[in-house]
Protein backbone atom coordinates (compact mmCIF):
# COMPACT_ATOMS: atom_id res chain seq x y z
CA UNK A 1 0.00 0.00 0.00
CA UNK A 2 1.13 3.69 -0.89
CA UNK A 3 0.50 6.66 1.55
CA UNK A 4 0.70 10.20 0.31
CA UNK A 5 1.27 12.59 2.93
CA UNK A 6 1.13 16.25 2.00
CA UNK A 7 4.74 17.87 3.27
CA UNK A 8 6.64 20.75 3.90
CA UNK A 9 9.91 19.47 2.99
CA UNK A 10 11.42 16.41 1.51
CA UNK A 11 12.71 14.81 4.76
CA UNK A 12 11.11 11.96 6.86
CA UNK A 13 11.86 15.05 10.20
CA UNK A 14 9.61 17.38 7.87
CA UNK A 15 6.25 18.58 9.06
CA UNK A 16 3.05 17.86 6.85
CA UNK A 17 1.30 20.21 5.06
CA UNK A 18 -2.22 20.77 5.77
CA UNK A 19 -2.83 22.16 2.18
CA UNK A 20 -3.25 19.23 -0.32
CA UNK A 21 -3.06 21.17 -3.35
CA UNK A 22 -0.63 23.65 -2.73
CA UNK A 23 1.86 21.51 -0.58
CA UNK A 24 5.33 22.09 -1.44
CA UNK A 25 6.36 18.39 -1.26
CA UNK A 26 4.87 14.48 -0.90
CA UNK A 27 5.77 12.10 0.89
CA UNK A 28 4.62 8.67 -0.14
CA UNK A 29 5.48 5.53 2.08
CA UNK A 30 5.18 2.18 0.96
CA UNK A 31 3.95 -0.25 3.32
CA UNK A 32 5.13 -3.20 1.77
CA UNK A 33 8.71 -1.48 1.26
CA UNK A 34 9.06 0.87 3.94
CA UNK A 35 10.64 2.85 1.56
CA UNK A 36 9.69 6.37 1.77
CA UNK A 37 9.91 8.98 -1.25
CA UNK A 38 9.67 12.50 -1.83
CA UNK A 39 8.00 14.57 -5.11
CA UNK A 40 7.72 18.11 -5.52
CA UNK A 41 4.05 19.30 -6.34
CA UNK A 42 4.38 20.38 -9.41
CA UNK A 43 0.75 21.62 -9.03
CA UNK A 44 1.53 24.16 -6.30
CA UNK A 45 1.57 27.19 -9.12
CA UNK A 46 -1.11 26.33 -10.60
CA UNK A 47 -3.48 29.53 -10.85
CA UNK A 48 -6.48 27.10 -10.66
CA UNK A 49 -7.45 23.30 -9.74
CA UNK A 50 -4.26 22.85 -7.78
CA UNK A 51 -6.31 20.35 -6.31
CA UNK A 52 -6.96 18.06 -9.05
CA UNK A 53 -3.50 18.35 -10.48
CA UNK A 54 -2.08 17.04 -7.13
CA UNK A 55 -4.94 14.50 -6.93
CA UNK A 56 -3.77 13.18 -10.53
CA UNK A 57 0.02 13.16 -9.82
CA UNK A 58 -0.73 11.09 -6.94
CA UNK A 59 -3.19 8.41 -9.15
CA UNK A 60 -0.16 8.62 -11.28
CA UNK A 61 2.04 7.23 -8.36
CA UNK A 62 -0.58 4.63 -7.82
CA UNK A 63 -1.23 5.57 -3.87
CA UNK A 64 -3.59 4.12 -1.99
CA UNK A 65 -4.39 6.88 0.46
CA UNK A 66 -3.87 10.11 1.20
CA UNK A 67 -3.40 11.76 4.81
CA UNK A 68 -3.52 15.96 5.06
CA UNK A 69 -5.29 18.43 6.19
CA UNK A 70 -7.74 19.86 3.45
CA UNK A 71 -9.18 18.41 0.93
CA UNK A 72 -11.12 20.44 -1.65
CA UNK A 73 -14.24 18.85 -3.09
CA UNK A 74 -12.79 18.46 -6.52
CA UNK A 75 -9.42 16.89 -5.46
CA UNK A 76 -11.94 14.43 -3.60
CA UNK A 77 -14.23 13.79 -6.17
CA UNK A 78 -10.91 12.30 -8.51
CA UNK A 79 -9.16 10.99 -5.75
CA UNK A 80 -12.94 8.87 -4.37
CA UNK A 81 -12.99 7.80 -8.06
CA UNK A 82 -9.86 5.68 -7.86
CA UNK A 83 -11.03 4.50 -4.22
CA UNK A 84 -8.29 6.32 -1.97
CA UNK A 85 -9.19 6.50 1.10
CA UNK A 86 -8.67 9.78 3.32
CA UNK A 87 -7.13 10.54 6.46
CA UNK A 88 -6.21 13.15 8.58
CA UNK A 89 -3.69 14.57 11.06
CA UNK A 90 -2.38 17.50 12.98
CA UNK A 91 0.83 19.22 12.83
CA UNK A 92 3.02 16.49 13.42
CA UNK A 93 6.70 15.20 11.72
CA UNK A 94 6.30 13.16 8.70
CA UNK A 95 8.04 9.99 10.72
CA UNK A 96 5.41 10.50 13.29
CA UNK A 97 2.64 10.07 10.84
CA UNK A 98 3.94 7.28 9.21
CA UNK A 99 4.15 5.50 12.94
CA UNK A 100 0.74 6.53 13.35
CA UNK A 101 -0.89 4.76 10.41
CA UNK A 102 1.07 1.50 11.67
CA UNK A 103 -0.45 2.03 15.24
CA UNK A 104 -3.65 2.63 13.59
CA UNK A 105 -4.11 6.19 14.79
CA UNK A 106 -4.57 8.05 11.76
CA UNK A 107 -8.56 9.85 12.44
CA UNK A 108 -10.47 8.61 8.99
CA UNK A 109 -11.82 11.46 7.17
CA UNK A 110 -14.93 10.75 5.78
CA UNK A 111 -16.11 12.72 2.06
Amino acid sequence: MKIAISSQGKEKESLIDLRFGRCTYFQIYDTDTEKLTAIENSAISSTGGAGIQAANLLLNENVDAVVTGILGPNAVQVLKASDVKFFTSGIKKISDIISDYKENKLEVKEY
